[in-house]
């Protein structure tokens, strides 16, 4: 255990671990974003059979999330127990990223098993690679205050990438396709694998493992899932997390639909090269950012927690508030939505500092530090919110009446605007009143940190040893 005043991680370390999230977000943002437009008006699935398909197949991560943070946590290598794995399945993760969007000449029928068995293991290798790469921040320092601003750099790099999907992906389907969007999906989705497989090794090769387990800790995969369930701040943030990521994916998903038949973008240029939905996308993400960025700031002057409660708060406010915007109202629109964006931005990276918080409770209370377990416990729960986000905008764009590529009736335009606002919204609500039972406070955290440093000090003694 390094003395605590080495805690203080350098900039290369920092900006390495944020590359990481850049990576994912290069899958991660493109499935939220374009995936149920894809699946939909380009491979030509129905919307049902995408929601079956989202919602089916991510249950898998109820048992594949948990096993590889089982996995990670048992895992030892000269390279430690997380890093090893950004090595190892940075090319797997790359290459059924590309398969995905690889489009090849199938049947109906074809088509819709192509899309079941690549997107199911496209999210195996997700969790592979995301798994250790989340829990990687709970040993990389000790510090509850240097993990904050850790994974501040996190949400830069992911946000960063979520700026370049929002900004370029239109455009280079357009330029590698031209009227052949799924030639232009395949050459592009081929670059952003290459891409995340070079980032996801800078991050191996910048960063380091510094936070050791207790020596002589219980391994025990039943024992740690009795630990885990009876860990309440844990709980909570599980909640939550299912909530938060259900109205990501929920508002996400039908961005496209938004914009193709309710605001009526044609995909001309609108400011530069980019069009009113590139625009408008590039734009949220660039607020999200400067949220991100603020975060540091917040929590040196607010409480975590109720941080998060307020910020959530008000971004379903702003969220809602699109509804009452007409299609032909493209700047009011944009205001809102990133005002909705700038509060939403200081959110991912409290929640994962929080997350943190909670390995060092555990680890306190159990003498069992169980990284990997809590991070890829609360990934499932963050996945299976996207699951239910997504499957319910396939399910409530058919409930409404949508076809893909004809103009819409007023009943599916209203279903689609729903999607976009006030179903989200309310799942934001939801979130808020779930994180007032949240009891883990900041003070609370700092005398946890203390604890450790103090036993880990004493372990390391040479008096302890032959006491």
């Amino acid at each position: 255990m390094h003395a605590a005043g080495h805690h203080r991680l350098g900039f290369s370390e920092r900006l390495g671990y944020g590359l990481g999230d850049t990576a994912s977000n290069f899958y991660f943002q493109t499935f939220n974003i374009f995936l149920l437009y894809y699946y939909t008006d380009v491979f030509g699935i129905s919307a049902a059979a995408v929601g079956t398909m989202f919602f089916v197949s991510r249950l898998w991560d109820a048992i594949n999330d948990p096993l590889m943070g089982a996995l990670s946590d048992r895992t030892r290598s000269r390279w430690g127990r997380y890093r090893p794995f950004l090595l190892w399945m940075a090319i797997p993760y790359g290459l059924m990223g590309y398969l995905m969007f690889a489009n090849p000449e199938l049947d109906g029928t074809g088509r819709l098993l192509y899309a079941w068995v690549t997107y199911t293991l496209m999210m195996m290798f997700y969790t592979a690679i995301n798994v250790p790469y989340s829990a990687l921040m709970g040993v990389m320092s000790p510090s509850s205050r240097e993990r904050t601003t850790l994974a501040s750099f996190r949400f830069v790099g992911a946000f960063g990438g979520a700026l370049l999907i929002s900004m370029m992906v239109r455009p280079m389907v357009q330029y590698f396709g031209a009227e052949d969007e799924a030639a232009g999906f395949r050459v592009t989705m081929a670059i952003f694998a290459v891409a995340s497989i070079l980032m996801f090794w800078v991050t191996f090769a910048l960063t380091r493992e510094r936070v050791v387990a207790p020596p002589k800790e219980r391994v025990s995969l039943r024992n740690d899932f009795r630990i885990l369930l009876s860990m309440g701040p844990w709980l909570v943030l599980f909640v939550a997390g299912i909530l938060t990521l259900a109205s990501v994916a929920l508002r996400t998903s039908v961005t496209i639909h938004y914009f193709k038949y309710y605001v009526l973008d044609d995909g001309s240029a609108f400011f530069w090269f980019l069009d009113q939905t590139t625009f408008f996308l590039t734009i949220n993400a660039l607020f999200l950012i400067v949220g991100v960025c603020c975060t540091r700031f917040l929590t040196d002057r607010f409480e975590k927690v109720t941080l998060l409660i307020w910020l959530s708060a008000l971004s379903a406010v702003f969220t809602s508030l699109l509804f009452f915007v007409p299609p032909d109202q493209f700047g009011t629109m944009l205001i809102i939505s990133a005002i909705a964006s700038l509060l939403a931005g200081p959110t991912a990276p409290l929640v994962w500092a929080m997350y943190g918080d909670v390995a060092d409770y555990g680890e306190w209370r159990f003498k069992r530090r169980m990284n990997g377990l809590i991070c890829s416990a609360c990934m499932f729960a963050q996945k299976f919110g996207l699951t239910i986000g997504a499957g319910l905008s396939g399910w409530l764009l058919a409930y409404f009446g949508f076809i893909a590529n004809v103009p819409q009736t007023d009943e599916a335009l209203l279903g689609i605007r729903l999607l976009f606002t006030f179903i989200p919204a309310s799942f934001a609500v939801l979130n808020v009143m779930v994180l007032l039972f949240y009891t883990l406070s900041d003070k609370h955290v700092g005398r946890i940190e203390e604890s450790l440093r103090r036993r880990k000090l004493k372990q390391a003694s040479p008096l302890a040893s032959t006491a």
